[in-house]
């Protein structure tokens, strides 16, 4: 039988915030689809029980730390054998005006969302180059795109993201995950939210994570320094909603 590149194969991926909202969906997507993954993440607790549920090994760390990060990529290489794509769903929600923002919480910001990225960057591209190379995920924002009142840091630092690597990043509106959590159970917030988006909803963690999946399958090595919006028309569409 002539082998096709778009056969399924077992491929390893390393996602970062795996026990998030969106990294929970999407680390059942990836081993439902018969793949390996290494669960990375701060809080043991979530990471054991999903890897209980999936049979998966899990990895404590804090992504701001480069260090930790690549002792994270060194786990996967040795439990798998390689390393064939990673995610970095950290992150970070700060809705403030620029003048209300403090200082820490600017450095804060460039740190959950900025030095993670590039930090899973710097580890798992020479790892993945090793093996014949793979995909990286980052996620970045519709504020990145369009100017959004109270967003002026996380549009900021997610521009930065996509600056980053131009390569197959995600960005997403306002997903229903318990990062947002305080927007989207305030009626009023939830339906200010709803407003600005075309789609008339908010987004979910699946609507999201079907796209890393997505951007992961190998049968997509051909999509490079894109940024792809997943936001129901946020950024692309003017609404009068």
């Amino acid at each position: 039988m002539a082998y096709s590149p778009f056969e399924q194969m077992t491929q390893s991926y390393l996602v970062i915030g795996a026990a998030g909202g969106i990294g929970t969906d999407l680390s059942r997507r990836l081993v439902s689809a018969g793949h390996r993954v290494l669960l990375c993440g701060r809080s043991e607790d979530p990471l054991a029980a999903l890897a209980s549920e999936l049979g998966q090994p899990f990895h404590l760390l804090n992504a701001k730390d480069w260090q930790a990060t690549a002792a994270a990529v060194d786990h996967a290489v040795t439990e798998f054998g390689r390393l064939d794509g990673a995610a970095n769903l950290a992150g970070s929600l700060l809705l403030k005006p620029a003048h209300l923002t403090s200082i820490d919480e600017w450095y804060d910001t460039i740190d959950q969302n900025l030095t993670t990225a590039m930090g899973l960057v710097k580890a798992a591209a020479p790892a993945m180059r090793k093996t014949g190379g793979g995909s990286i995920v980052l996620m970045s924002s519709g504020a990145a795109s369009i100017g959004l009142p109270s967003h002026e840091a996380i549009a900021a630092v997610k521009a930065g993201v996509e600056g980053l690597v131009r390569s197959a990043a995600v960005a997403p509106g306002l997903t229903q995950t318990p990062l947002t959590r305080r927007v989207w159970e305030n009626e009023k917030g939830a339906e200010a939210s709803r407003s600005m988006h075309p789609l008339g909803r908010l987004g979910s963690a699946a609507d999201i994570a079907s796209a890393i999946a997505w951007l992961l399958d190998p049968a997509q090595t051909w999509i490079t320094a894109q940024t792809i919006t997943v936001d129901g028309g946020l950024s692309t569409l003017k609404t009068s909603r």
